[in-house]
């Protein structure tokens, strides 16, 4: 079977398992050059962990081109550019999100493979961390440089609706959203991120069985044009407004949000007049071309869309419980912690090597005082008796508890006194 969903910004095509371009979207790895297959060694042995890849080529998502994404081992993949340990909440291309464990099976891997003009990730025989026993999952994503997503099922062992969400959110679809940094009055020099989720496409996972497909198709947004007069007389299903300051086209809903925000597009594009006389005879919005492998005709565009009030959404990121740990490195696959992250974890470790040092001094010192003690006639006790002062310097302490906050020590003497202030 075959059915069309519009989702605004995408149009949804689902293949049964009886039709034929369900397998013709099928991509099989095995057969693909042996040499740009990679199979993730980190991802394919360890639960809820997440490992940056770059692409070799542009590709448009929601109309912003992204060179880099990050893999999950939880059957999704993350588009989003500030890196967090929620990936499952939006900006994501989900085939399957669940609760996902390579580590259970000697067989699970998540392998991923670039042409140059596509990029596969396949999720193989992966299980279910809190339901081994419903078997093996094996199902891939391909994003194409047009802007195309294919979902592809080839072992889809129970129904979807029957897996459990208590320890992982169970998804099928697509989400983004933008970011918007907020400076705190009182906190100088610090500031808030709030994600806002500004679209998402759900698929039906009723439909998700064995040897099914699904292919996402852009739709024309407001990003793809670049001049005031097609932008402002489109008729392509949003409220697209020109801000000359930025030379943008835009619905304000967007990854660019921030930046329309901050240049007052809002209040310009109340207006939707251009300087100049409109320019209706530019290039088309999109160019149709033919699809392989399947004859379908479809739209190349690279362009998003938001709402057309001109409210911030009122939609946060659902939040869960899961929390994904990302890694650096592992076959030519990378990751990136925030630099709030890289720093904390640099102060750590300062702080834990200074404790170990101190700790290593006291030591040593009691040491040497009872070596001392037990042997007053040694080279180290005849050093210490030699120089030990005449009168000691009386302590004066901060009234209060026994234990002072700071201590001065006065001179007694006028020769041999000094004063010391320690902050404790």
């Amino acid at each position: 079977f075959q059915e069309d969903t519009d989702h605004n910004y995408y149009t949804s095509r689902t293949y049964g398992p009886y039709d034929s371009t369900s397998r013709d979207l099928w991509v099989n790895i095995d057969q693909m050059e042996k040499d740009k297959v990679k199979i993730h060694g980190i991802l394919s042995n360890t639960h809820r962990q997440a490992a940056r890849v770059n692409l070799s080529f542009d590709f448009p998502f929601y109309g912003h081109f992204l060179r880099e994404i990050t893999v999950a081992t939880g059957g999704f993949i993350y588009t989003g550019e500030v890196v967090h340990r929620m990936l499952t909440a939006t900006q994501y291309i989900a085939p399957l999100m669940a609760n996902f464990d390579p580590s259970v099976s000697r067989n699970s891997t998540v392998r991923y493979f670039d042409n140059g003009t596509a990029l596969v990730v396949q999720w193989d025989h992966v299980h279910l961390q809190d339901n081994y026993n419903l078997g093996s999952f094996t199902f891939q994503a391909t994003l194409l440089n047009d802007g195309r997503i294919i979902f592809g099922y080839k072992e889809i062992p129970v129904a979807v609706t029957q897996i459990s969400s208590t320890n992982h959110p169970v998804k099928v679809g697509l989400s983004d959203a933008f970011v918007v940094v907020h400076r705190i009055q009182q906190i100088p020099n610090v500031r808030r991120r709030t994600i806002y989720e500004y679209h998402r496409v759900e698929l039906q996972m009723s439909k998700i069985t064995n040897l099914s497909a699904v292919e996402m198709i852009p739709l024309p947004t407001c990003l793809q044009f670049n001049s005031c007069g097609p932008c402002v007389t489109a008729q392509i299903g949003f409220n697209c407004s020109w801000c000359s300051k930025l030379q943008r086209c835009s619905s304000g809903f967007d990854r660019h949000r921030q930046d329309w925000v901050d240049s007052g597009c809002p209040e310009e594009s109340k207006d939707k007049i251009c300087e100049k006389n409109i320019d209706t005879a530019g290039a088309p919005p999109y160019s149709t071309t033919t699809l392989q492998p399947t004859t379908t005709k479809f739209r190349v565009l690279t362009t998003t869309r938001g709402f057309t009030s001109s409210q911030l959404p009122t939609s946060l990121p659902t939040e869960d419980d899961t929390k994904i740990a990302l890694h650096l490195k592992d076959n030519g696959a990378s990751t990136d912690d925030s630099a709030t992250e890289k720093k904390g974890g640099t102060l750590h470790a300062g702080l834990i090597i200074g404790i170990l040092v101190l700790v290593l001094i006291v030591a040593a010192a009691i040491l040497v005082t009872v070596y001392m003690y037990h042997h007053p006639t040694s080279a180290a006790s005849l050093f210490f008796i030699e120089r030990r002062p005449s009168r000691w310097p009386a302590m004066k302490f901060r009234r209060g508890s026994g234990h002072p906050a700071y201590a001065e020590v006065e001179p007694v003497g006028e020769k041999e006194g000094f004063i010391v202030s320690e902050q404790c």
